[in-house]
């Protein structure tokens, strides 16, 4: 049986105890992200965390609250308990000194001290794009989603989003259907699921090879003020943000924000000017975010190195297979199912008995039928609750 040397074995420890310096110092009062990474930088490294003098703690940035937690051993304490839980609820955590720690958190103002994460943690350093909008999107916000979030999800790119109602839940599904990764980055600690109805969501997203991804620590319920905090996360972490239907005060407009800020993409979908969701997209594309309709319009923005790390690891991405929607690429329909198309909205649901009222005379109901399941099975169209249809493209 192999047993480590000592030298390994110290190095593990030291490994060990830098990665608990780490956590303590984030679960340490008073102590923010900037806090902590100029504290651990003061002190050379992680681990010296354990091994410095309140004095030192003190000189090293630590308000006097955090520094007597540390220096009273209450810290470590602390930092192992917190890695039990993570333990036990199938996790893992991950510092800035792990090789699983995405670069790209780096380079933003105030990157996570620690990040709690459950399913792959690969997926972290993989280029993602940020879909995020309304919890009230129309049925075209919602198709939009989902339509834009397939597409680049077939491509290769991880869909990231907060997995709220609305908006981003229709992303994370799209990624799924097309068998792609998505990543939700939460506001709670991942034991805590919100909305609670999307329990079985977050279950899909890590059983098909996906993340659940906060800076929280287990047990965090969701407070308010956790979801501005976490959204720099979700834009930081991403090489692009993507919006869809956003109000002029929500909590898309501080993800948006904080892209610009970061020097990442923006990108938003047009939306109709009578719906004041269409406030946030229509104003970011007057300030120069990138018009979206499909995903051609994401893609050819994508830098040379991305677009060949997507390549390499899917192939083609830009000649895949039918089966991806287009606005503009309709497929040949039958005289009948274009009639039906004819009637349906994107941005407005039209019912059923509307919908015969309005081709009466010139298409039978059984030809009506015909053409809803065969444009439904094709993604034409949608079923929505209560017998109405809204056009996806």
């Amino acid at each position: 049986m192999y047993q480590a040397s000592e030298a390994e074995q110290y190095r593990l420890s030291t490994k060990r105890r830098g990665r608990l310096g780490w956590m303590a110092l984030k679960l340490a009062p008073l102590m923010g992200p900037v806090r902590v990474f100029r504290a651990i930088q003061q002190l050379g490294a992680a681990e010296r965390v354990f091994e410095a003098s309140l004095t030192e703690l003190e000189a090293a940035g630590l308000p006097a609250q955090a520094a007597q937690f540390v220096f009273e051993g209450r810290g470590l304490d602390e930092a192992e308990q917190e890695s039990n839980r993570i333990t036990e609820w199938g996790g893992s955590f991950i510092t800035p000194e792990d090789e699983e720690y995405p670069r790209q958190l780096l380079e933003i103002y105030d990157p996570p001290a620690v990040l709690w994460v459950r399913g792959d943690a690969s997926t972290l350093g993989r280029p993602g794009i940020a879909v995020v909008g309304t919890r009230h999107p129309s049925p075209y916000g919602t198709g939009m989603a989902e339509m834009l979030a397939r597409d680049l999800a077939a491509r290769g790119l991880v869909i990231l989003s907060g997995m709220a109602r609305g908006v981003d839940t229709a992303a994370h599904k799209g990624a799924l259907d097309a068998q792609g990764t998505t990543m939700a980055v939460w506001g709670t600690g991942i034991d805590v699921v919100y909305p609670k109805e999307n329990r079985k969501l977050a279950e899909r997203i890590v059983a098909s090879g996906g993340t659940i991804l906060s800076e929280f620590p287990i047990g965090t319920f969701p407070a308010p003020q956790n979801f501005p905090i976490r959204n720099r996360i979700l834009s930081g972490i991403s090489i692009g943000v993507l919006v869809i239907e956003a109000g002029e005060y929500s909590g898309t407009r501080i993800t948006a924000r904080c892209a610009m800020e970061q020097n990442r993409d923006v990108f938003a979908v047009p939306g109709n000017v009578t719906n004041k969701n269409a406030w946030g997209p229509n104003t970011l594309i007057k300030q120069g975010a990138k018009l979206t309709a499909t995903w051609e319009d994401v893609w050819e923005e994508l830098s040379s190195d991305v677009k060949l790390e997507l390549e390499r690891r899917s192939g083609n991405p830009e000649s895949k297979p039918g089966g991806i929607a287009s606005l503009f690429d309709e497929p040949p329909v039958l005289e009948h199912e274009r009639a039906v198309l004819s009637r349906l909205k994107q941005d407005e649901a039209t019912q059923l008995d509307d919908l015969i009222e309005a081709l009466e005379g010139n298409v039978g109901s059984a030809e009506i039928f015909t053409a809803l399941f065969e444009l439904e099975l094709r993604g034409r169209i949608r079923q929505m609750p209560g017998k109405n249809y809204i056009r996806c493209f």
